[in-house]
């Protein structure tokens, strides 16, 4: 702390006793904000606890633990005898404030999307770590396993048991460009037929499906599924249906076995932000079921970042064999320095740590669209993962999308996933805005809605 100055900022905070969320975490919120969008820069002193809670009106304990929690994360630290003082410098970790809302389109809006995750700043160091790892190692010199690496399959492979309760060997394990790549690597090697894939569901599932020359046969969502026969391959995501967020049921779960099987049809399950559930612990992998039926896809996008750009799949025996020879030729492998800097993040435990960190944020941050929107609309699943999905007619769906597009947020529609199922209603994701822009978003949004519905009654189910 030495060399920091001793003038106490004044902080621009506002306490909302009608938030659900308890003062002390109100604060450590706002004071977070105020850090990451630069407004509090490092080395500045805040007011003591006794002062900040007169000037709020609240009682000291509030400002304290308000203020441990932040020493905790690493925003603040406390010097003994002199104050409580910024210590990170968070100025671009996370999106700048919301502006004064103007219409916007394109690029300068904020996505509230389904695929844009929460990163911790805390664990930065981690992510330079591993890169540090991949300048000083040296690259192969002639084209990669056509598996992956493998000392990053052994670590997949150990990843997947403990967390997903998928037990396979390394050399089960294929490294792949995301679950997309891994889906399109498999439609590459499977025998001729149509496809089948949710309704509403994956939007680049179908996109890639298309374009490798598959017909697509819509499969409805969150139904036991009809006889199978005909088809060679079907596209679920039955952790946190996407885009519903609906969990697949265990009788659901053993019926589309079945009836894979029954048909011969491969049925290949997107995992993508299984570990992200707030109420019971991750559902085990679709795959743990039947490891002979299911070809698994997972992907470190949701978790550590899209533009990583790196997946796996675990396919059954002779699909992996098949895949290995046609990589072996085309050597359609991810790039080795991505593959080995997640070796480290996997090693070093940034993985879980993000992780772990995310799930406190999304689960906070579900809550507060819950309490938001609830009295307007029905949502569709249990609050997992980092979006939620809502059920409401669809004029007022487009009614409240473009007030957030007007506010400066883009919200994707329900019917925007649809391709013959008529569903309407919201898909709101948490990870890729601040707490202070999912608010402005929020209110935008019941602004919307509330037209239909002034007095803040549930609105009736819309399936």
């Amino acid at each position: 702390m030495k060399g920091f100055p001793m003038t106490t900022v004044v902080l621009p905070v506002v306490l909302d006793r009608a938030d659900p969320a308890p003062l002390p975490h109100q604060l450590a919120r706002c004071i977070r904000d105020l850090v990451a969008h630069g407004t509090l820069r490092r080395g500045e002193r805040l007011p003591s606890s006794r002062t900040l809670a007169t000037d709020l009106g609240v009682s000291r304990v509030v400002t304290t633990q308000a203020y441990e929690q932040l020493v905790a994360e690493g925003w603040l630290a406390a010097r003994p005898g002199s104050g409580t003082y910024v210590a990170s410098d968070g100025t671009n970790l996370l999106d700048p404030p919301v502006r004064p809302a103007t219409a916007r389109t394109g690029s300068s809006l904020t996505r509230l999307d389904t695929g844009t995750p929460w990163i911790d700043p805390r664990w930065s160091a981690g992510w330079r770590r591993a890169w540090r790892e991949v300048a000083a190692a040296r690259p192969p010199r002639g084209y990669d396993d056509p598996r992956g690496l493998p000392e990053l399959r052994e670590a997949l492979a150990e990843h997947l048991a403990r967390s997903r309760g998928l037990v396979v060997h390394p050399d089960e394990v294929l490294t792949t460009a995301g679950a997309t790549d891994g889906w399109r690597q498999l439609l590459g090697v499977l025998d001729p037929g149509p496809v089948a894939i949710e309704d509403p569901g994956y939007r680049a599932a179908v996109v890639t499906a298309v374009a490798v020359g598959r017909s697509v046969v819509d499969l409805p969502a969150g139904t036991t599924p009809p006889r199978l026969d005909g088809i060679i391959a079907t596209y679920v995501t039955p952790a946190h249906q996407h885009p519903t967020g609906v969990t697949m049921g265990a009788p659901e779960r053993v019926a589309l076995l079945a009836a894979a099987r029954g048909a011969r049809c491969l049925v290949v399950e997107d995992d993508y932000d299984s570990e992200l559930r707030y109420d019971v612990a991750p559902i085990p992998a679709l795959a743990a079921l039947d490891h002979n039926q299911v070809a698994y896809l997972g992907t470190a996008s949701k978790a550590v970042s899209p533009s990583l750009r790196l997946g796996w799949v675990v396919a059954p025996a002779p699909l992996t064999e098949r895949l290995v020879a046609q990589r072996a030729v085309t050597h359609d492998t991810p790039a080795w320095a991505v593959q080995r800097a997640f070796v480290s993040l996997l090693r070093d435990g940034y993985l879980d740590r993000v992780i772990r960190s995310a799930r406190t944020v999304y689960a906070e941050r579900l809550a507060r669209v819950d309490a938001a929107l609830s009295p307007f609309a029905v949502r569709a699943g249990p609050l997992a993962g980092m979006y939620s999905t809502w059920l409401v007619p669809a004029a007022a769906a487009t009614r409240a999308r473009d007030d957030a597009r007007r506010a400066g947020f883009d919200v994707a529609l329900l019917s925007d996933y649809c391709r013959s199922a008529a569903r309407s209603g919201l898909v709101v994701g948490v990870g890729g805005c601040s707490d202070a822009q999912l608010d402005t978003a929020l209110q935008a949004m019941v602004n919307g809605l509330g037209e239909d519905n002034p007095g803040g009654h549930r609105a009736p189910s819309w399936r």
